[in-house]
């Protein structure tokens, strides 16, 4: 099933709850969420299946600590166990080390998996249980109190399992899953790159921090080898327009010179305009 989900969300932005909720593994048609609830429970299974984590919920869903993942219980009426109801299975899960599927909501009826996902810790004090985002960070000796060096690597670890793969779908999903500068639409081709980067404190995971990039033009960004102005112009270093090569250089970099940049069409969306000129500054100095 994890394979399965990987694939479809390779070549896409996010998975869709239509997809989700008729999918064919070669058996016949299987949900793979509740479209009522956050937790997927099916009575065939020991375990829970799938969770969904939305940041918009009224649930204190989130990071926690830097290198887990709090998630609540679902709630109960009054009076009844607040252990029980669909929160028994995912305490199943834990007991039985099985794996989960984490939904994370990025737009109505889109969501992105993170998995495999392991429940490792229950806080009924706080009526939640506490979550790996990755099978590493199981092993651990006290996964809720870490050292400073166990916290440097969670924390890349669930940036690289969640945080990027979430910004990913945003920004591709703004800017209709095409390269800003080439246009290009094929999915497995594009990345999110960031702007101000991510190993900066103000490099922020928001649309207005990213651009979605083909996988050339992602590097030569990252490398200097293009800039973008503030105005939305692409530019490409005064030495490589100097190179002589093969067509690569000459249609995919050199041509790219003076280009407009393809920008989304909402404004919320669009790169910051601040954020491009401290980096176009970058590029400049470079070049």
């Amino acid at each position: 099933m994890m394979h399965t989900l990987a694939t479809e969300f390779a070549g896409s932005t996010a998975l869709t709850r239509t997809w989700l909720s008729r999918v064919d593994f070669g058996w016949g048609p299987e949900r793979l969420l509740d479209t009522s609830k956050g937790i997927w429970n099916p009575k065939s299974y020991a375990a829970t299946l799938t969770i969904v984590s939305d940041p918009e919920s009224e649930y204190d869903d989130g990071d926690h600590g830097g290198s887990l993942y709090r998630y609540s219980y679902e709630k109960r009426p009054a009076g009844q166990d607040p252990r029980g109801g669909s929160n028994a299975k995912l305490r199943e899960a834990m007991n039985l080390g099985l794996p989960i599927v984490m939904l994370r909501k990025v737009a109505s009826g889109h969501f992105v998996p993170i998995m495999p996902v392991y429940v490792v810790k229950e806080e009924p004090e706080h009526r939640r249980f506490l979550l790996a985002l990755d099978e590493s960070l199981r092993f651990l000796p006290d996964p809720a109190h870490l050292t400073e060096d166990q916290r440097r690597y969670a924390e890349r670890v669930v940036r690289q399992r969640m945080h990027q793969p979430v910004f990913r779908a945003r920004v591709l999903a703004a800017y209709e899953a095409r390269c800003a500068v080439c246009v290009l639409k094929k999915i497995p081709l594009l990345d999110a790159a960031h702007i101000t980067a991510d190993t900066d404190t103000a490099g922020l995971a928001v649309v207005p921090n990213g651009l979605t990039l083909c996988k050339i033009h992602h590097a030569a960004y990252d490398e200097n080898i293009l800039g973008i102005s503030p105005d939305y112009t692409v530019h490409i270093n005064r030495e490589v327009l100097e190179e002589v090569d093969g067509p690569m250089l000459k249609y995919g970099l050199q041509e790219m010179n003076n280009r407009p940049l393809w920008v989304p069409r909402q404004s919320r969306d669009k790169p910051d305009k601040e954020r491009l000129a401290a980096r176009f500054e970058v590029f400049r100095t470079a070049g």
